[in-house]
């Protein structure tokens, strides 16, 4: 009979790769909490109608999506963001502004698996509410930087890509498109970094002919590279809205240059972000080689909460992949090698007094948090000293007729190859010194 495989794009994780997701994930932590975020959970299986217009067609078409017991449309999520406007605006009112909250938590897309995308992958979620302006953005894209750097990476190794979906709105506006149409030209603009002007087929077959002058005017706009430019672009169409949301922009560049992350961000009007309900700021973190997929992306989303039942709240947010994170960390060397090693083993003589000696032992010390291993099985002494060193054990308590009779342990510190006896009721103790030394 044939061997069960796992299902294509959904990953298994043995010791070594466990380890390394859980040092991806608690560097996320440490610096969520640092930057005073709260950590939050929430249902893998959603309705269906919450994903349905609220993220987007594109997510739509990748649902893990089926009809249950009960009769209900569901689907495994796809992301996070619809779920915890949901549960931010079931209790709004008892929540102190700004909420700030995190998650690392799994998703689910139908799609080809490929380098850098999975359809089962986690992310790390973190989120803002409750302020409306760009303070929100200063907090969130500092946090988004540090929990990239927290790595050991540099300005060299990744970068965050800053665009503006409300001035693109503003922009166009003044050129003539009406909102239908401008949503349009963002779909292309979407797509344009990776097919150019095909990017625009879709806007012509729905709303005709895209006058030269125009199209050229969009090309200008997404190739604003910083603000001196964006401002210059901008100085001919006047308005309090673009004067306004220029002013957001020098107050989001200031905080971030006044952190120390300038040379961390580049103004890029080529991002939009292809999601349904973005609505102001969108950034995107990419490696500076240009070899991966987006590392990460978020911005700013302050009608959803609204539109999924709750009250008019601000709202802004992004998601780090583990995928492409991880890739990123072992193509720059920066991926740990964990030794799965044990402090103590436990040599066992033959008899059962010696195995009850070693068994209270045992317990005792792993209920104070050391790690002791011991076979499970009578072994000769050479065969158990081996599994000792092969664990990585730093001590060998040796539990032997003659050591019992005299009521010590013998200890060996495998290290200093030295030995000596310690009485029964000193083990713990004479442990607990060793370690103690070492950590100092």
């Amino acid at each position: 009979m044939a061997q069960f495989q796992s299902l294509p794009g959904f990953r298994e994780f043995y010791p070594d790769a466990f380890a390394r997701r859980n040092h991806v994930f608690r560097l996320w932590r440490q610096t969520a909490h640092t930057f005073g975020f709260q950590e939050y959970d929430a249902p893998v299986l959603e309705p269906l109608d919450l994903y349905k217009a609220k993220s987007g067609d594109e997510i739509e078409t990748q649902l893990f999506s089926f009809t249950d017991k009960g009769g209900r449309e569901v689907a495994l999520r796809p992301e996070m963001t619809p779920t915890v406007c949901r549960l931010v605006g079931a209790k709004a009112n008892a929540l102190k502004r700004p909420i700030k909250w995190f998650s690392i938590a799994e998703f689910y897309r139908y799609e080809r698996a490929q380098k850098g995308r999975e359809r089962a992958f986690f992310q790390y979620n973190c989120d803002i509410f409750g302020e409306p302006g760009p303070e929100a953005e200063i907090e969130l894209i500092a946090l988004l930087v540090q929990s990239i750097r927290g790595f050991g990476l540099s300005a060299q190794d990744f970068y965050v890509r800053l665009s503006d979906r409300n001035l693109w709105f503003y922009y166009l506006e003044a050129l003539g498109f009406d909102e239908a149409q401008t949503r349009s030209i963002l779909g292309a603009i979407d797509k344009y970094e990776k097919v150019g002007e095909d990017a625009f087929k879709g806007y012509i077959e729905a709303h005709g002919a895209l006058e030269p002058e125009k199209k050229d005017k969009i090309i200008a706009f997404l190739k604003v590279k910083s603000l001196a430019v964006l401002e210059e672009t901008l100085a001919s169409i006047a308005g309090e809205k673009i004067a306004a949301r220029l002013a957001d922009w020098r107050k989001l560049l200031g905080g971030l240059q006044s952190m120390g992350l300038a040379e961390f961000i580049e103004v890029d009007f080529g991002v939009v972000r292809g999601l349904a309900y973005y609505t102001g700021f969108v950034f995107e973190a990419f490696d500076r080689k240009g070899e991966l997929r987006a590392i990460a992306g978020g911005g700013r989303y302050d009608d959803l909460v609204q539109k999924l039942g709750g009250p008019a709240l601000p709202a802004v947010g992004f998601a780090i992949g583990d995928v492409t994170m991880a890739l990123l960390l072992e193509q720059r060397g920066l991926m740990p090698t964990f030794a799965n090693s044990t402090d103590i083993y436990a040599v066992i003589g033959g008899g059962e007094a010696e195995r009850a000696a070693a068994f209270a032992d045992i317990h005792a010390l792993r209920a104070n948090g050391f790690r002791v291993e011991y076979p499970l099985k009578d072994l000769a002494f050479g065969k158990q000293f081996k599994a000792a060193t092969e664990a990585g054990a730093k001590l060998a308590l040796i539990y032997g007729g003659d050591e019992l009779a005299k009521g010590v342990v013998k200890v060996r510190d495998l290290g200093a190859r030295t030995e000596m006896d310690v009485p029964c009721d000193q083990v713990a103790a004479m442990v607990r010194d060793f370690f103690s030394a070492g950590a100092e």
